[in-house]
């Protein structure tokens, strides 16, 4: 089994790097980049240069190209001392054309040209043009695209982030540090609740207790799937998924100077932002101590992960509660009304496109007055019986269908044909021996259900309007949010390989005859 486990993961981990690889060489390499102003109103409201160079810019922004403009790699001179400020100003001052330019600003623009061609880059000039009674100025700027397999290994390798008292840089060192308290300063210091605090770390908060599901949490060890550039834009992906939606929820708290206000700021999502304190000018300085002032807001809302999992996991149970028995009924009772009945619902789920008969649920359920979409604003329990209907009527049929294939298929198995020689009765061989051995091969499927219910199901929830998981990826496709895109589908593959490892080890428990080690012979 161990062996096994291990094989099964390394096969796992490099069919993930696949698909992820795969999916960028789509995103990145095989469609049109172009396609990503098609609904941007700043990009159609711009023209000659300022258009060339937005284009760039966004570009960059959802991750097809390093840009790097000529002032940029004069303020890098500075900063290295290498050139002072007052030449950086005469060198930055770009003629009309080329020909335009002074000394120093083509001593410097020859520096830049030579150093990022020799780095692969592409230099380009774009030239002054006169716009009506305007006169855009001219830009430098060089680019280089990024290689599929770079980005595959960039964004491997910062999956994981590990939070550390040297991330805040204008901390004093002798201020760096963490410290343990039994008193959480977030409930004003007076309610037992233990918690560790950082100081030079992004989050002020490394670990915490409060009253929501898990009760315990922490950011010593987070997730990045990468940033989301118009879907929920500069938020990271995992945040994306996890963080509660919904309605603002006020509540009274007690700030880190002791002043007490009736808000909706969660002090534990507090994160280092430099120079924050100081330029939020009185309102911040009223409620902060340092410049970790950057706050969520609690909101009384599920996340996307949250509403996913409960539609999801309500229609595996559901599914599983009637296809099951229905299955084991049919196979007893094989050619009858019912099995007849099951036959032709089978039939209709298998033939009918999934969109076509979601749609005819929603209209159904619409016309006897049941919510036919989610309201994140005035949510009800009726909102949700149709999604988790639709969800699980094609899964009801699979199961009905397989059960009742494997017990009818166990019926003629040589071990039937001794219990009936041994004189025991059709209900007894099929209560202790058909149904106990058909059910083995539907146990694979239990966790790819489970887990799958985290993933969202993508048509229901966008016929639905579900803010999941699924809805999400839909919406990211649509927005062209290409690290969006790329990490729900590493989410997605991630879980889908636990799936399979976790069926293997549930069927070899359910049957002992199954073996996962290799002998020779």
């Amino acid at each position: 089994m161990g062996k096994y486990l291990i094989k099964r993961i390394i096969h796992g981990i490099i069919s993930v790097l696949i698909v992820v690889f795969l999916v960028m060489l789509l995103v990145y390499t095989l469609m049109d980049r172009q396609l990503i102003f098609k609904a941007d109103p700043n990009y159609s409201h711009l023209s000659g240069t300022n258009r060339t160079v937005y284009m760039y810019r966004q570009w960059e922004a959802y991750g097809y190209l390093d840009y790097v403009p000529y002032t940029d790699y004069l303020d890098e001179l500075v900063a290295e001392g290498s050139l002072d400020a007052e030449t950086r100003a005469s060198a930055a001052r770009l003629g009309n054309t080329a020909e335009d330019d002074s000394a120093i600003t083509a001593e410097y623009v020859a520096k830049y040209t030579e150093y990022y061609e020799d780095h692969g880059y592409t230099i380009t000039r774009l030239d002054a043009v006169r716009q009506g009674s305007t006169r855009t100025a001219s830009q430098l700027f060089a680019y280089r695209d990024i290689n599929v397999f770079v980005r595959l290994w960039n964004y491997i390798t910062s999956l994981i982030q590990i939070d550390n008292i040297h991330y805040a840089e204008g901390i004093a060192d002798e201020e760096r540090g963490i410290t343990f308290t039994w008193f959480d300063p977030a409930y004003g210091g007076e309610k037992f609740s233990p918690a560790i605090i950082g100081n030079g770390t992004r989050h002020k908060y490394l670990l915490y207790f409060d009253n929501e599901f898990p009760f315990v949490h922490q950011n010593i060890i987070t997730l990045s799937l990468g940033s989301s550039y118009s879907v929920n834009r500069n938020i990271d992906v995992w945040n994306t998924m996890t963080d509660e939606q919904g309605n603002i929820v006020s509540a009274p708290i007690t700030y880190p100077t002791g002043y007490e206000a009736n808000n909706a700021d969660d002090l534990h999502s507090a994160v280092y932002s430099e120079g924050s304190l100081e330029a939020g000018g009185e309102y911040t300085a009223q409620r902060f101590t340092d410049d970790y002032t950057v706050l969520t807001t609690n909101l009384d809302g599920m996340s996307r992960m949250g509403y996913s999992f409960v539609i999801g996991i309500i229609s595996v149970l559901l599914a599983y509660a009637v296809g099951i028995p229905l299955g084991i009924v049919m196979a007893r009772r094989k050619d009858g009304a019912i099995d007849k009945i099951g036959t032709v619902y089978i039939i209709f789920i298998m033939a009918v496109p999934s969109l076509a008969y979601i749609f005819m649920f929603q209209t159904i359920g619409g016309a006897i007055g049941l919510p036919t979409t989610f309201s994140l604003t005035n949510p009800t329990t009726l909102m949700w019986i149709l999604p988790i209907i639709s969800l699980a009527l094609p899964s009801i049929a699979n199961l009905m269908k397989w059960m009742r294939r494997y017990m009818i298929d166990q019926r003629n198995s040589d071990y039937v044909k001794f219990a009936r020689a041994g004189g025991l009765s059709e209900g007894e061989i099929s209560r202790r021996h058909i149904m106990k051995n058909a059910a083995i091969p539907l146990v694979h499927n239990i966790p790819a259900s489970v887990l799958g219910a985290l993933t969202g199901a993508i048509i229901t929830e966008s016929v639905y309007v579900v803010p999941g998981v699924g809805n999400l990826l839909t919406n990211a496709i649509a927005a062209y949010d290409n690290s969006v895109i790329i990490g729900v589908t590493l989410f997605y593959a991630v879980l889908s390989v636990l799936a399979i490892i976790l069926g293997d080890i549930l069927m070899a428990l359910m049957d002992p005859r199954i073996s996962f080690s290799s002998k020779g012979r």
